[in-house]
């Protein structure tokens, strides 16, 4: 890793670019870091602008942010953050059409993709209850506005990656 502060307010460990994530965070464990930043979902290195497919525009980041962060905040308030190795959205470049209110929409659809893991060499999608899904793809279509449909994928790993991009 290149490119941080000389004077930072943390202990940097190198090299950890060896090990798998489950390694790391039983060094982390080791090292008594705290158990919540341990059990925080993985997080791709480019951010959320590798989960938006299509043109990054700042319209269309802010879209898939307020998407992340209510989707985050349920699986939270739901108690399903723990019961999946890593959960995220990605905001794809198809339109769909769609009715919000009295009127048709032409909207973007999100993914929701949520995994089961020990090491991301492999991942099977993690069965959630269909209630806590229809729930929560209704807060996200009713409260950001650019998506009007949410899908769930179900594919594992291998043929797909965790990731889309």
């Amino acid at each position: 890793m290149g490119g941080l502060p000389e004077d930072m307010p943390f202990k940097l460990v190198e090299p950890l670019r060896r090990f798998f994530k489950d390694e790391v965070r039983e060094l982390g464990a080791l090292l008594g870091i705290d158990r919540a930043a341990l059990a925080r979902h993985p997080f791709p290195g480019p951010g959320l602008a590798i989960r938006c497919l299509g043109p990054l525009k700042p319209e269309r980041i802010e879209v898939l942010r307020r998407a992340d962060a209510i989707f985050r905040e349920e699986l939270l308030a739901r108690d399903l953050y723990r019961k999946t190795w890593q959960a995220l959205v990605v905001l794809t470049d198809v339109k769909s059409v769609g009715v919000m209110g009295d009127g048709r929409s032409y909207e973007s659809a999100l993914v929701i993709r949520c995994v089961d893991s020990v090491d991301a060499m492999t991942a099977e999608a993690s069965e959630l209850p269909w209630h806590d899904l229809k729930a929560i793809s209704s807060r996200i279509v009713n409260e950001v506005r650019g998506i009007n449909r949410v899908v769930f994928d179900l594919t594992s790993k291998p043929p797909g990656t965790i990731e889309w991009e």
